[in-house]
């Protein structure tokens, strides 16, 4: 009879605690954040409406994990001054629109979904479930970027009690969590007016930061003494210097003590550490592209050709020109520049590629400037590897 089954236990204590669903019972390198999102909460303990707040930074900087830690303190201190306070915590990863997010936020209250009802029933379904509920509600919208510029949600939100759609007892406040740097300033006009948020930074982690939070996953996750030092110290490095973030250091670190179990061995060590870093690259990478489209895969061959030779970030204009040269290689239909711009941020919602906005001078008006926001090695294997695009990957530098 096969076995089929590993025994763990000789490298790993508890898995739990490297999923990225688990959320830390001390958060010591975002005391700053924090703190500054305890201030902005404050008033909803009994002397005003908690502030409206939004926390931004790059995928695997805390943001969640601060915003859940901070809300189970928040209900503690409320309930023992007895203040009325519910937190709804919804992720909107998947949901292009306000719509899409109330009815799904409808559908997380009340087991039923209102999808398909007029867009003002919805909203009212909303509220009734808001007034229903009375006293202080935190609202907290994890990715909330996912919207894109479809505000109606915040704006619907920030005008609520002026246009009497909530009670005058009942007070809503939303914490925006947002990978998009660029997202708050993409907002409508008539959102950024009335919706007067505070913003928290997160900042990238660096390598000691990265270490010291890798290290309490380790004397929960592993067995006692079976990883060395220097390899705990690698899977930060190589997080530190690439993103900075303590998502992709845990799951070096998952990954080494995986490989070392496949491989027999009774210790994690750097060269598990060293494969871990390439596996994990990898898998990324594919989990993000394989499944595009073609124009997705084509308007990606083209920034990855510029980034290759040195060219990025790249004007819109610039990648556009690329990708026309990419069409007439593959022989393939070219879309139009607004189209290729439109696949282009796709990618960069689903974190392949980044951009920043910049004025461009006398031309006037904001600039889209893009780069790759994956390992550019990886990337091209990745698209080495797929049928459709055969021949195309000499054209890069």
């Amino acid at each position: 009879m096969p076995e089929y089954f590993q025994d763990r236990s000789s490298i790993f204590a508890d898995e739990s605690v490297l999923v990225e669903e688990y959320t830390p019972d001390e958060l010591p390198e975002r005391e700053a954040e924090l703190s500054e999102l305890g201030a902005a909460l404050s008033p909803g303990l009994g002397t005003g409406r908690p502030h409206d707040v939004f926390l931004q930074g790059k995928t695997g900087q805390g943001k969640t994990a601060a915003a859940r830690f901070i809300l189970e303190e928040f209900e503690a201190e409320a309930a023992n001054r007895g203040v009325d306070l519910t937190t709804i915590f919804h992720t909107c990863a998947g949901q292009t629109s306000s719509y899409q997010v109330v009815c799904n936020l409808v559908e997380q209250q009340t087991g039923e979904n209102p999808n398909g009802h007029p867009k003002r029933k919805v909203f009212d379904y909303f509220y009734d479930l808001v007034n229903d509920m009375g006293g202080t509600i935190v609202l907290v919208l994890d990715e909330v970027d996912a919207i894109g510029q479809n505000d109606l949600l915040l704006y619907e939100l920030s005008r609520a009690k002026d246009n009497d759609h909530i009670e005058d007892d009942v007070d809503v406040s939303v914490i925006g969590i947002s990978n998009d740097g660029n997202f708050l300033a993409e907002l409508s006009p008539k959102v950024k007016d009335s919706f007067r948020e505070r913003r928290i930074m997160f900042d990238a982690y660096d390598a000691g930061q990265l270490r010291s939070i890798l290290g309490r996953r380790v004397e929960k996750a592993f067995v006692d003494d079976v990883i060395d030092e220097s390899a705990i110290a690698l899977c930060a490095g190589y997080a530190a210097n690439d993103q900075g973030s303590a998502r992709q250091a845990i799951d070096y670190l998952y990954e080494a003590g995986e490989i070392a179990l496949r491989q027999g061995d009774t210790r994690v060590t750097d060269e598990h550490a060293e494969q871990a870093e390439a596996n994990v690259d990898r898998r990324s990478v594919m989990r993000s592209i394989e499944g595009l489209t073609l124009q997705d895969h084509l308007a990606l061959v083209a920034l990855v050709v510029l980034e290759s030779c040195g060219e990025t970030p790249a004007r819109t204009r610039r990648v556009y020109a690329a990708y026309r040269n990419v069409c007439a290689e593959l022989d393939a239909n070219d879309i139009s520049l607004d189209r290729v711009r439109d696949h282009l941020k796709e990618l960069d919602l689903l974190g392949v590629t980044q951009y920043t906005t910049r004025t461009a001078g006398s031309e006037g008006g904001r600039k889209y400037f893009w780069e790759l926001n994956t390992d550019l090695g990886a990337t091209i294997e990745v698209l080495d590897s797929i049928d459709r695009l055969d021949g195309l990957m000499h054209l890069v530098g």
